[in-house]
């Protein structure tokens, strides 16, 4: 089956959250995601995103990679001065395969799953690109806003050894550098010093 880069997974929601709601995007996960991992064995979705035979125990959730802001109050004397059409073509692409990712959904001891703690955390506030700044510097063992949050989910990120397993599993190539040693920031980052907004 193919993917069509293009749909909006909006489309087939009902009006409810796409992550959680469209059947096309599950499939879409299923098929991208099911497949070897780097520490060997296959990592095989079912329909609602848990992992099965022969690797067990993972329950995923989709997430949007991408975000618009636009909804933001502290944005909106910006937002005004935004044609709505450009707006619209920007939030639609945040809805098609390319801006979406699957993470654990599980909650360890009661705490932040990943995609949780990416959007509260004030060094973060839900950036896709300080998010997998994240995870590199998790595999280089350095210290991170998400470096605890991501230590309980140790076994799913030994699915893929090391950072540029990650990044290569899933497809994330064109967000870091070719050596895999920096990520590709959406804006300048001076380290996890000062507020992350743009």
């Amino acid at each position: 089956m193919n993917i069509d880069t293009k749909f909006d997974f909006r489309t087939d929601a009902g009006g409810y959250d796409p992550d959680a709601y469209s059947p096309t995007l599950k499939k879409y996960h299923r098929l991208l995601w099911s497949k070897a991992v780097p520490a060997g064995g296959e990592l095989v979705l079912d329909k609602k995103l848990n992992s099965t035979s022969p690797i067990r125990g993972f329950v995923f959730s989709s997430d949007s990679i991408i975000h618009s802001f636009s909804g933001w109050k502290r944005y909106q004397h910006i937002i005004r001065e935004i044609p709505p059409e450009d707006i619209e073509s920007f939030v639609y692409l945040s809805y098609t395969i390319g801006g979406m990712l699957i993470f654990p959904r599980n909650r360890v001891n009661g705490l932040h799953t990943i995609n949780q703690a990416r959007g509260v955390d004030p060094l973060i506030c839900d950036r896709f690109d300080l998010t997998l700044e994240c995870i590199r510097k998790y595999y280089l063992d350095e210290d991170s806003p998400l470096f605890e949050c991501l230590c309980r989910y140790r076994s799913f990120f030994d699915l893929f050894v090391d950072f540029k397993g990650y990044v290569d599993f899933f497809l994330l190539q064109d967000m870091v550098s070719k050596d895999y040693s920096k990520v590709q920031f959406f804006h300048p980052f001076e380290e996890f010093i000062e507020n992350p907004l743009p």
